[in-house]
C-alpha cells in the first residue's frame, strides 16, 4: 500500500515539474548519476493497483443519488396538478388562480369584462335579474301573482317549483281525475271529499309544493269529518278531507277550465337576456373578457373537470383516431351553459348579444336580422376561418362557437349589385337608427 501511494506521489511532482527540472525520488530510493547522453525516460502509466483504486472511486461516485430529469409527460402532470390545486382554491375563495398568480400583469387585471354577467327577464314583472338570483326571484314573483289570480299562480307554483318532472306529471294528473270526476258525476257526494290521510293522496300528491293553495283556490276547504271506526259499531274517530264548497257546485265549468290549466300548464321560465350591444369598429374585436357567469360550475362540476384534466393528461401520450378528438371536442364544448357572440358588418360595426350554448344558429340569424333596418336583405354569416354557418339547426356549441366568438356579416352579392344598380340611395349603416344611437367604443 505504502508503494502504491509513493507511486502516486511521484506521478504527481512529475506532472508539476517545469520544463528542465528533475524530479527528487523518494528518500529511500537511492540515486543514480544520470547519463549525460541518454534520453530522457518516458512517463510510466498507472499500475494496476491505480487504475482499481480509480475504478472504485467512479463505482462510489456512481452509487451517490442523481437528480432525476423530470420526463415531459412528469412534467406535464406536474403543472396540471398544480393548476387543478390552485383552481380548486380559488372556487372557494371565489376569485380566479390568476388573480393569485404574482405574474399576473396589471394589463390583465384591469380588463373590464365583455359584459358584466348573465342575466334574465321575468316574464311575469319584465324585471332583469342576475343568474344568481333567478330562483328567489322565481318565488317572489309567483307570491305576487297570487293577487292577480290564485288559480294560475298556484297552477305555476306546482309546476315551476318542483323539479322532479316525473312527480309532477303523476301528481298533476291525479288531481285532474279529482276534478274531471267532481264534473261528469256532480250528484256524487263521495267525488266532492278527498281524504288527506289517502294512500294515493299522499304518496303522488301531498309531496308535491303548492299542492294545497291550488285545492284552496279552486274551491276546496279543509274539514274534519267524522269515520266509522274500524271494528267497533257506533264509535267513530275523525280524519282530515278536502271537502269541495256548494256554490262550486253551480261553477262546474271553471272546475273543467282549472282541469285543463293543471294539465297544459308549463314551468315558468326567465328569458336569456340577450344583452344587445352596438360597438363602434375596433382592432380589439375578437378579445373577449367573459365573466365569472360564464365559467361558474358547482361543486359537482368542479371535481368532474378535475377528473376531466386528468385523465387528458394520460391520453395526451395515446394516439387517437379523428373522431375520437372530435368526441372529446364536443364534451368540451358541452360544458359551457353561455357564450358571448359578435357580429362584424362590412363597415366595422359590432353587434353582440349573449345566447345559450344549445341554441340553434338561426336565432342568431334572427337577433341579426331584427336589428336590421331592412330586415329583408338576404345575408351569410362566417365564422372564424371563414367557414360559412348554412346549417341553421346546428347548435352553437356544435359550430365550435363557445363560450365566445366573432362572425363576420357578408351580404348576397347579386343583391346589392341589384341595388346598387338601381341608383337608390343608401344609408350610412345598416343598423336600425335606435341601435346606432347607443353605439359604445369597445375597451
Amino acid at each position: 500500500m505504502r508503494k502504491f501511494f509513493q507511486e502516486i506521489k511521484a506521478d504527481l511532482k512529475f506532472r508539476s515539474a517545469g520544463p528542465g527540472q528533475k524530479l527528487s525520488e523518494p528518500a529511500r530510493v537511492p540515486k543514480e548519476k544520470p547519463k549525460a547522453e541518454a534520453a530522457p525516460k518516458p512517463r510510466q502509466g498507472p499500475t494496476d493497483e491505480a487504475q482499481m483504486a480509480a475504478a472504485a472511486a467512479l463505482a462510489r461516485m456512481e452509487l451517490k443519488p442523481k437528480a432525476k430529469p423530470p420526463s415531459s409527460q412528469g412534467a406535464i402532470k406536474n403543472q396540471v396538478r398544480k393548476e387543478l390545486m390552485a383552481e380548486a382554491a380559488a372556487s372557494v375563495k371565489g376569485v380566479s388562480a390568476d388573480q393569485e398568480d404574482p405574474a399576473f400583469s396589471d394589463k390583465e387585471a384591469a380588463a373590464e369584462p365583455s359584459v358584466s354577467g348573465v342575466y334574465f327577464i321575468c316574464p311575469l314583472t319584465s324585471t332583469v335579474v342576475r343568474k344568481d338570483e333567478k330562483e328567489k326571484h322565481i318565488r317572489e314573483a309567483i307570491k305576487s301573482y297570487f293577487s292577480v289570480d290564485p288559480v294560475a299562480a298556484s297552477i305555476m307554483e306546482i309546476h315551476t317549483l318542483n323539479k322532479d318532472r316525473e312527480k309532477v306529471r303523476v301528481g298533476v294528473e291525479t288531481m285532474a281525475k279529482y276534478l274531471d270526476n267532481i264534473y261528469l258525476h256532480p250528484e256524487e257526494e263521495k267525488y266532492q271529499k278527498i281524504k288527506l290521510q289517502n294512500k294515493v293522496f299522499q304518496e303522488r300528491i301531498n309531496c308535491l309544493e303548492g299542492i294545497h293553495r291550488f285545492f284552496q283556490s279552486v274551491g276546496f276547504e279543509t274539514k274534519t269529518l267524522p269515520v266509522p271506526g274500524q271494528g267497533k259499531i257506533f264509535q267513530y274517530t275523525t280524519e282530515e278531507y278536502y271537502v269541495l264548497k256548494e256554490e262550486m257546485l253551480t261553477k262546474l265549468e271553471d272546475l273543467k277550465d282549472y282541469k285543463e290549466q293543471l294539465l297544459s300548464c308549463e314551468p315558468l321560465r326567465l328569458q336569456l337576456d340577450r344583452q344587445l350591444c352596438v360597438f363602434k369598429p375596433s382592432p380589439e374585436a375578437a378579445r373577449f373578457e367573459l365573466p365569472n357567469d360564464f365559467y361558474n360550475l358547482t361543486a359537482e362540476e368542479i371535481k368532474r373537470e378535475q377528473r376531466l384534466r386528468t385523465e387528458a393528461v394520460e391520453k395526451a401520450s395515446m394516439l387517437r383516431t379523428r373522431a375520437m378528438r372530435e368526441k372529446e371536442e364536443q364534451r368540451e364544448m358541452r360544458k359551457y351553459n353561455y357564450t358571448l357572440l359578435r357580429v362584424r358588418f362590412p363597415d366595422g360595426y359590432l353587434l353582440q348579444g349573449t345566447f345559450y350554448a344549445r341554441e340553434p344558429v338561426s336565432v342568431l340569424y334572427n337577433f341579426v336580422r331584427e336589428a336590421l333596418r331592412d330586415n329583408w336583405l338576404p345575408f351569410e354569416l362566417l365564422g372564424p376561418g371563414g367557414l360559412k354557418l348554412t346549417d341553421d339547426n346546428l347548435a352553437f356549441n356544435e359550430c365550435g362557437l363557445v363560450p365566445s366568438a366573432l362572425l363576420t356579416l357578408a351580404w348576397d352579392a347579386a343583391v346589392m349589385s341589384d341595388i346598387e344598380a338601381s341608383g337608390q340611395e343608401q344609408p350610412a349603416s345598416p343598423l336600425k337608427p335606435e341601435l346606432l344611437s347607443r353605439v359604445q367604443t369597445l375597451s
